[in-house]
């Protein structure tokens, strides 16, 4: 188990994760850097990493604390992204297989593709419904709502 939940560092410092205490390894505190060219440049965002008893068989869960304004993370903050979804087939056949969970995925593999949700949304997949259609619709009134947000989060 905890050969599964080492972490072997960013690219660019665009990111660190670990576990938040020694005696906690299911429970990951990630901090990651707004991408730069979008809305969430200049932001640190922290993100809870909470993994199951029989990971890395199952995908952990990622939650973003305080919740980001974003077409895929859920209003409170849980981040809906195909690589976090349990394995097998879809129900719904949005996704193949091979997009979902697996055991050879990293921490690092996941939160690089969160980054590049951040920077790209799936609005096929939307898990925040105003928010995708604020972004389709409006994205100039989205990208304003999302750099508000960062500035209240840095105290500005």
């Amino acid at each position: 188990m905890l050969r599964c939940l080492r972490y072997s560092g960013a690219p660019d410092g665009m990111f660190t994760a670990g576990p938040i205490s020694e005696s906690d390894f299911f429970t990951w505190e990630a901090l990651i850097c707004g991408p730069k060219d979008t809305p969430f440049e200049g932001g640190v965002f922290s993100a809870i990493l909470t993994f199951p008893t029989d990971y890395p068989l199952s995908p952990f869960k990622m939650k973003f604390d305080p919740p980001l304004f974003h077409p895929n993370i859920y209003p409170d903050g849980n981040v809906c992204i195909s690589i976090l979804h349990t394995p097998g087939d879809d129900p719904t056949m949005y996704e193949q297989a091979s997009e979902r969970w697996s055991p050879v995925q990293s921490v690092e593999k996941v939160i690089l593709s969160v980054i590049s949700m951040l920077a790209e949304p799936n609005l096929e997949s939307g898990a925040n419904i105003d928010c995708c259609k604020m972004y389709r619709d409006n994205r100039p009134e989205y990208e304003r709502i999302v750099r508000e947000s960062i500035k209240q989060q840095l105290g500005l």
